[in-house]
Formats: C-alpha cells, structure tokens, sequence
C-alpha cells in the first residue's frame, strides 16, 4: 500500500513559525528589562485571578458543608430574645414564649414532618473538670436531634430514646469542649459536673461546621464548644420544675420529609406560630435550603468582584504588552520595510509581532499560575480561610493571559503591517 508523500507547504508553515518563534525569542532577550517588566503585569495578573477564584471557591465549599450540615430539609426555629425586662412583662400578657405546645402544634399539622426535637439550652455557672478557655453551653435535646443536624461522633455515640425517658445522667460532648474539659485522651466513661450534677460521657462529636449561633441572650456560641444532654434530663435536673417558663423552648428542630416544599412548611409554621403567640413575634423561623440560595447568590457576587479586581491587573499587563510591542515596532521599522522589500507578507510582519505579545502573555501566564498557588495558600496559612485552586480557575486564568496578548498585540502588529516599505527604508 502507497502512503502519501507529505505535504510540502506544511513542512514549510512548520519551518516558518519556527524561525519567527526563534526570531521572537532573540527581539525579547536583546530587550531584557522592557519585556520582564511587561511580563511582570502579566504574572501578577494571572496570581490575583488564581488567588481571587481559590479564595470564592473556597468560601463556596465551606457554604455548602455548613448548609449540608444544617440540612437543606430541615426548618429551624429559635426563640427571638428579648433586649429587656419590660420587654418580657409586655410578650408574657399575649405569648408564653416558644413551648413545648407549640411541638405538638406543629407535629399534628404539619403531613411533610419526618422529626422533631426541642431543644434547651443555658450558659453554665461551673463545670468540672474546669475548661481551658471558654465554658461550653449545655443543650438539652432530644435523640432525633443528632439526626436532624448530622452529628457525627468520633467517640462513643449519642444519647437514645431510653436514656431520654429515664432522665438519665449522661452527656455527649462537642469537640472543643472534650479538648477543653478532658484533652485530648479518650474521653468515653469519664465524669463531667455541670453546676451541681455530674454527667457520664458517653460520646464526643466530630467537628461540626459553621463556627457559631446565638444563644437565648443573643451572644454567639461556639457549637464545637457545646454539651448534649437528653431533654428530660434539663428539664429534671438543671430547671426548676416549679417555675412558670418550665414549658419554654430555645428552639424546635424540624426535619422534612424528601418532597417537602420547605419554603411553603416554613410559611405554614409561621402561620401557625403567630396565631398561638398572638403576633408578638418572640420567634425566627431558619429555611437552611433558603440560605443556601441566598449563599449561592453572595458567593457568585463576591467572586464577580473579586475576579473583576484581578482582572485589573491583566488589563495593565496587555497595556504593557501594547507598548512595547508598539515600541518594538517603531526600533525596527528599516528592518521591516527591508522584510517588505525582499517579499514578506503583511501577513508574516503581523505573524512575527503577534508571537512575540502572545510569548509574553504565555510566559507571564504560567508564571502566574505559580504565583496564583502561593497566593492560595498564603491566604489560607495567614488568614485562615479554606482556598481551593480548580482546574478550571488555571485554565480560564491562563486562557485570559494569552487572549490578552493577542487583542493587545493585534493593534502594533497591524501597524507594523502597514508600514509603506519606501518610506520604512528611508526610516533613521
């Protein structure tokens, strides 16, 4: 069987852009300082694009566990404190506050409920073993509530039906409060005091994502930094069972079922709520699915932005690149009207300037691309933040380096084209 012979043009298009690629290199290197400057703007460019989209992408995946965690069918709703004791005597004349009726309300009108679980809480005035640093809060709630929320333990497990009826004396810890109280041996079997009870652990939980909430006095809590007990076990042992707001609630838990319309649940419940509560308005209700789109929408804002930032940087590099290639072109205009002259192309006078931008764009490209993985990872080692390099964020950074390059390589390129070859000769 016969193969073709080869192609002579393409032989020589390959031998042709060689020798300007060759050619381009030499023009660069005998401007060393004007062309390392150029590519500098388009290092730091490229860097800040990188840097800018780990940093959204990041946050954007930090958004998603923390919502996951919350759980996109779950509703949540919080007891809305009160700022003074007036306040309070005014609420108390036309709502008991968030109770445990309230629960029952809700469970016998709401068909997508799958769980619940209340949940109280206090800020405890000692604990035993004393913590390292901050106190944790002492939540009561009820089993459903490591399910509602996706806790996860790393020790032991958490509390039962069984040990809830019983009011048993038993505790699951958050994990900076095991490290805080106990350190960080095995905490399974020891004995913790909170104010005057002492409490079996009997599970510790991973970390859990989110940093904090706020609590019934409106300051911020660390839910790491949290004890679980079974609800029956605050309600008998850490509130006076004589007192009026016994029934009050911190909070109810909701978990939906899988074809739930949470948006329209959380509209129902509000309905329900303010005919029991009289429209005090002593309550917020939490649609996690609804953060989650409204996280959505922020991320997409801020990373908007940010890449927009970067991209200033870009735009004083191809700014850069036109200048010096429009410089380049006005050194060498008797070279080009001698191309001219011996048969070039104005075709091959735009080939050769334009290799020449797009080398520079290309260098500072990946160049950039480097820069962009320590800027990354100086972010997350300086301030903390989790930052994520994608392929995509390389591949959109560099593709703008090198189309950057070419539109502002372009406008020398074809003026140098331009040049009348007599007048190019005449050119001192």
């Amino acid at each position: 069987m016969n193969t073709p012979p080869p192609n002579p043009r393409f032989g020589a298009g390959i031998r042709r852009a060689l020798a300007d690629i060759v050619f381009a290199v030499g023009n660069l290197a005998a401007q060393k300082t004007r062309t390392v400057l150029t590519t500098l703007g388009v290092v730091f460019g490229v860097g800040s694009v990188i840097g800018m989209l780990s940093i959204g992408e990041g946050a954007r995946e930090e958004s998603l566990r923390f919502i996951e965690q919350l759980g996109v069918r779950n509703v949540l709703i919080d007891s809305r404190p009160a700022t003074t004791y007036e306040e309070v005597q005014q609420r108390r004349k036309s709502s008991p506050g968030l109770t445990e009726r309230d629960l029952r309300i809700i469970q016998a009108n709401i068909e997508a409920l799958e769980l619940s679980s209340a949940r109280r809480t206090i800020h405890p005035a000692r604990v035993l073993p004393k913590p390292a640093r901050d106190v944790p809060e002492l939540y009561g709630v009820r089993p459903t509530y490591a399910v509602i929320h996706n806790l996860r333990t790393v020790e032991g497990r958490f509390f039962d039906d069984r040990q809830d009826a019983a009011s048993a004396s038993v505790c699951v810890l958050g994990e900076s409060a095991k490290v805080n109280m106990i350190g960080f041996g095995a905490a399974m079997g020891k004995f913790v005091k909170v104010n005057d009870t002492w409490l079996e652990v009997i599970g510790v939980l991973g970390e859990q994502l989110g940093g904090v909430e706020s609590n019934t006095a409106g300051k911020s809590v660390d839910l790491n930094n949290v004890v679980y007990i079974p609800f029956n076990t605050f309600q008998y042992r850490f509130y006076d069972t004589s007192s009026f707001m016994r029934d009050e609630l911190d909070g109810i838990e909701l978990r939906l079922k899988a074809d739930a319309d949470s948006v329209q649940v959380a509209k129902i419940v509000t309905a329900v709520l303010n005919s029991t509560h009289h429209n005090t308005e002593d309550f917020s209700v939490t649609i996690p699915a609804a953060l989650l789109a409204q996280q959505k929408r922020t991320q997409t804002i801020f990373t908007y932005v940010m890449v927009a930032i970067a991209a200033i940087s870009l735009l004083v590099g191809g700014i850069g690149i036109m200048n010096i290639v429009l410089a380049t072109v006005m050194e060498r205009t008797r070279e080009i009207g001698i191309r001219r002259a011996t048969g070039a192309r104005r075709r091959d006078i735009v080939r050769q300037f334009l290799i020449e931008a797009v080398m520079i764009s290309s260098v500072g490209g990946l160049m950039g691309i480097g820069l962009g993985f320590v800027l990354s990872a100086l972010v997350a080692s300086v301030a903390e933040w989790r930052t994520i390099v994608t392929t995509s964020a390389i591949l959109i950074a560099f593709g703008v380096s090198v189309a950057v390059g070419v539109i502002f390589g372009i406008y020398p390129a074809t003026k140098a084209a331009r040049i009348d070859p007599i007048e190019a000769l005449r050119y001192e």
